[in-house]
Protein backbone atom coordinates (compact mmCIF):
# COMPACT_ATOMS: atom_id res chain seq x y z
CA UNK A 1 0.00 0.00 0.00
CA UNK A 2 1.36 3.40 -0.97
CA UNK A 3 0.79 6.25 1.45
CA UNK A 4 0.04 9.61 -0.09
CA UNK A 5 1.77 12.32 1.94
CA UNK A 6 -0.68 14.90 0.60
CA UNK A 7 -3.32 13.34 2.82
CA UNK A 8 -1.26 14.33 5.86
CA UNK A 9 -1.38 18.03 5.08
CA UNK A 10 -4.22 19.95 6.72
CA UNK A 11 -6.98 21.08 4.42
CA UNK A 12 -6.78 24.83 4.00
CA UNK A 13 -9.31 27.29 2.73
CA UNK A 14 -8.51 29.08 -0.48
CA UNK A 15 -6.98 32.51 0.08
CA UNK A 16 -9.20 35.54 -0.30
CA UNK A 17 -8.73 37.12 -3.70
CA UNK A 18 -7.22 40.58 -3.86
CA UNK A 19 -9.15 43.48 -5.28
CA UNK A 20 -7.09 44.01 -8.42
CA UNK A 21 -9.04 47.10 -9.46
CA UNK A 22 -7.34 49.09 -6.69
CA UNK A 23 -3.82 48.13 -7.76
CA UNK A 24 -1.61 50.16 -10.08
CA UNK A 25 -0.06 48.60 -13.19
CA UNK A 26 3.30 48.42 -11.39
CA UNK A 27 1.69 46.75 -8.38
CA UNK A 28 -0.09 44.28 -10.65
CA UNK A 29 3.18 43.38 -12.38
CA UNK A 30 4.87 42.90 -8.99
CA UNK A 31 1.94 40.76 -7.87
CA UNK A 32 2.27 38.58 -10.98
CA UNK A 33 6.01 38.20 -10.35
CA UNK A 34 5.30 37.09 -6.77
CA UNK A 35 2.65 34.63 -7.93
CA UNK A 36 4.99 33.13 -10.54
CA UNK A 37 7.66 32.69 -7.87
CA UNK A 38 5.13 30.92 -5.65
CA UNK A 39 4.15 28.63 -8.54
CA UNK A 40 7.81 27.70 -9.06
CA UNK A 41 8.13 27.00 -5.33
CA UNK A 42 5.06 24.76 -5.37
CA UNK A 43 6.23 22.91 -8.50
CA UNK A 44 9.64 22.33 -6.90
CA UNK A 45 7.97 20.85 -3.84
CA UNK A 46 5.88 18.57 -6.07
CA UNK A 47 9.04 17.33 -7.81
CA UNK A 48 10.70 16.63 -4.45
CA UNK A 49 7.67 14.71 -3.20
CA UNK A 50 7.38 12.73 -6.44
CA UNK A 51 11.09 11.87 -6.26
CA UNK A 52 10.80 10.72 -2.65
CA UNK A 53 7.74 8.65 -3.52
CA UNK A 54 9.50 6.97 -6.46
CA UNK A 55 12.53 6.29 -4.28
CA UNK A 56 10.39 4.65 -1.63
CA UNK A 57 8.51 2.61 -4.21
CA UNK A 58 11.82 1.44 -5.72
CA UNK A 59 13.15 0.50 -2.29
CA UNK A 60 10.15 -1.64 -1.45
CA UNK A 61 10.04 -3.34 -4.87
CA UNK A 62 13.59 -4.67 -4.61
Amino acid sequence: MVMDTDELDPIKKKPVRKDLTRMSVTDLKDYITDLKAEIVRAETEILKKDSAKKGAEGFFKS
